[in-house]
């Protein structure tokens, strides 16, 4: 059975390095990745076309289909009308999470210009948010073919009781945290 590069490497070496370094007594209360949720905001007076078009390269980076969101109330000031799309989320769990994740550390990240690292700040709860502005950073996405750049949000959840947990280990399975500087 095909078993993700990352979950066989949480398996081997991170989950005995997290035990060691947080004396846990049992496996079950190593910190794991829970989910890895991909949302992307949409202009309400997109055309239908340019929708498509997200869709389609949400799905081709993530591997799955995204869901629709759509706006629960009008906004004028917005130009959101009730029912409008207004965004498209993915949802990952299992292998695909794990591909993923292999793919945006190991390969889409260090695609970004001038790239340092990534922020080591999570959210207070053990997850980390991770907001990128360009899509094409991804090697499934075609440059030449695009109409613009799509940004989206990356949430990883994780089952870490705090922030240090949750950092350590990220860290761990190779998210490429940005040196502290001493200035």
């Amino acid at each position: 059975m095909y078993k993700p590069l990352l979950k066989k490497h949480y398996e081997e070496t991170v989950m005995e390095q997290l035990r060691k370094s947080r004396n846990y007594k049992n496996r079950h209360q190593i910190p794991v990745i829970e989910k890895v949720v991909i949302n992307s905001g949409l202009d309400a007076s997109a055309d239908k076309g340019w929708i498509k078009d997200v869709i389609k390269d949400i799905s081709s980076i993530t591997g799955q289909q995204p869901v629709t969101t759509k706006a629960r109330e009008s906004i004028s000031n917005f130009k959101l009308r009730k029912g409008m799309i207004n965004g498209v989320k993915v949802t990952l769990r299992g292998n695909q999470m794990y591909d993923f994740l292999l793919r945006f550390m190991s390969i889409a990240l260090p695609n970004v210009r001038d790239f340092r690292g990534v922020s080591s700040k999570l959210d207070g709860s053990g997850n980390y948010n991770i907001g990128v502005v360009d899509h094409s950073i991804f090697p499934e996405i075609s440059v030449e073919g695009g109409k613009g750049n799509l940004g989206m949000d990356i949430t990883i959840v994780t089952s870490a009781d705090n922030d240090d947990e949750g950092r350590e280990l990220l860290k761990l399975m190779g998210m490429p945290f940005r040196k502290a500087s001493s200035n």
